[in-house]
């Protein structure tokens, strides 16, 4: 089974900028989704953006004009840079793949088939 590791998070100040990045051990081919969410301690998951196989994009609204997911088939890696970064980004960070229909639909994990680790996101004020 595909293996997903997150890396990337890390301790930045506000208005700072990230990459964070979500290996894939092995190809995925079809009718797939690749989907960040996060969580934050007392609060539940959300689903922060996602890509599909043609490279059709999704965010959430708190996101949206700030941050760019994308993804690079050769390195079989999903990307989501997050620039602007506020601290109410500050959340651990994980990435989901699944088939397209349902993940991504926005906000739902239903369907996802493997989980990563998760990267912690600290944005200081």
């Amino acid at each position: 089974q595909a293996q997903l590791v997150e890396s990337g998070g890390g301790l930045v100040q506000a208005g700072g900028s990230l990459r964070l990045s979500c290996v894939v051990s092995e190809s995925v081919y079809g009718d797939y989704c690749m989907a960040w969410f996060r969580q934050a301690p007392g609060k539940e998951r959300e689903g922060v953006a996602n890509i599909d196989n043609l490279g059709n994009t999704a965010y959430t609204d708190s996101v949206k004009g700030r941050s760019t997911i994308s993804k690079d088939n050769a390195k079989n890696t999903v990307y989501l840079e997050m620039n602007t970064l506020k601290p109410e980004d500050t959340a651990m960070y994980y990435c989901a793949a699944g088939p397209a229909f349902p993940l991504c639909i926005l906000g739902t994990s239903a369907g996802t088939r493997h989980w990563g680790q998760g990267t912690q996101v600290t944005v200081s004020s």
